[in-house]
């Protein structure tokens, strides 16, 4: 008689290839005596298998917020997220587990929840890989862990305890140690937030190089903007709703240009936000100005922009237009 298959493996619902990560309308709703909180207020978004994306706010944007519930550590007040065919907010315990270990992996700020202090980098990785060992799904990739550790260039600290490597090091071993498991999604939260500016260059590099070798869709929280000349689109969250994003082709990240594309979100009620730094150069506070043009909207000050002063302190005459032929004296 054949053994019958176990009740992890028999709930596990089939990913859905069209989209890395789904999330509709997503609400997160924090209580504390008597006052709430409204972390997340409906928001969208969508991650097309294979990209490389990351996620820019500044504290309280709800950012944080929004990689706890792709990680299946909290959930949705309201709203769903899909992850690699995954309801994230419907996962039971079990589920939980098996998402945790074989459908995503983690690169957290934090080295000590990447990296087991007492082991080695090489025992992590033995440890990683058999927390997630199961039967691959039929024509999945199959990376090994001697192909991570040559793509992180950490062959030479294998026998070496965290502790006792650079912060660069540790972090490449934790990308290692989190894509051991061949997961369908990598989740970064601020994994250069402890780095200086050179070595936190390297450390993205190292995950766009992981990303464009293996495909494995990434995605970067951060705080850190500069991380956008990594990335191939970065999205800009503001009081829990997606703002902005913009969008560099491969060709601009490896040769450093400057060339981008920026769209900012309309919600479904014509809502936008434009970028802080649009609305400082411009002087717009409370109102803006708009004009509906051919081709596009104008978006224009309150106040017309009064004319620079003259030398005498006076500004500066309009001039007045030349008379047409026909026009009266």
């Amino acid at each position: 008689m054949n053994p019958q298959p176990t009740a992890v493996a028999e709930a596990q619902p089939q990913p859905q290839r069209d989209s890395a990560i789904a999330c509709r309308g997503l609400v997160r709703i924090y209580a504390a005596k008597g006052i709430e909180v409204q972390a997340l207020q409906g928001l969208d978004l969508d991650i097309a298998s294979g990209e490389l994306v990351a996620i820019v706010g500044a504290s309280g944007s709800g950012k944080s917020t929004l990689l706890g519930i792709l990680s299946a550590h909290d959930r949705p007040t309201a709203g769903t997220a899909v992850v690699a065919g995954m309801p994230v907010q419907a996962l039971t315990r079990a589920q939980r587990l098996h998402y945790r270990r074989r459908v995503v992996g983690f690169v957290w700020q934090n080295t000590e929840r990447n990296l087991v202090p007492y082991l080695s980098i090489e025992d992590n990785l033995t440890l990683a890989r058999s927390l997630g060992s199961g039967r691959r799904p039929a024509g999945a990739r199959s990376t090994t862990a001697a192909q991570l550790v040559e793509l992180m260039g950490i062959g030479d600290v294998l026998g070496r305890l965290p502790g006792e490597i650079s912060g660069g090091q540790r972090q490449r071993a934790a990308i290692a140690v989190g894509l051991v498991n061949e997961p369908e999604v990598l989740l970064a939260d601020e994994p250069t937030g402890e780095l200086d500016d050179a070595t936190s260059a390297e450390v993205l590099e190292m995950m766009r190089l992981v990303n464009h070798e293996l495909g494995t869709t990434t995605l970067i929280v951060t705080h850190d903007a500069t991380v956008s000349e990594h990335v191939g689109r970065t999205i800009q969250i503001r009081d829990g709703r997606i703002s902005s994003e913009v969008f560099r082709d491969h060709h601009d990240i490896l040769s450093g240009s400057g060339v981008h594309r920026e769209f900012t979100v309309v919600d479904s009620v014509g809502r936008m936000q434009l970028p802080t730094e649009y609305l400082a150069a411009l002087q717009i506070r409370d109102r803006a100005r708009l004009e509906l043009l051919e081709d596009h909207v104008g978006v224009f000050p309150e106040t017309p922009r009064q004319p620079a002063p003259t030398a005498e302190g006076r500004p500066e005459p309009r001039q007045k237009p030349e008379p047409k032929e026909g026009d009266d004296d």
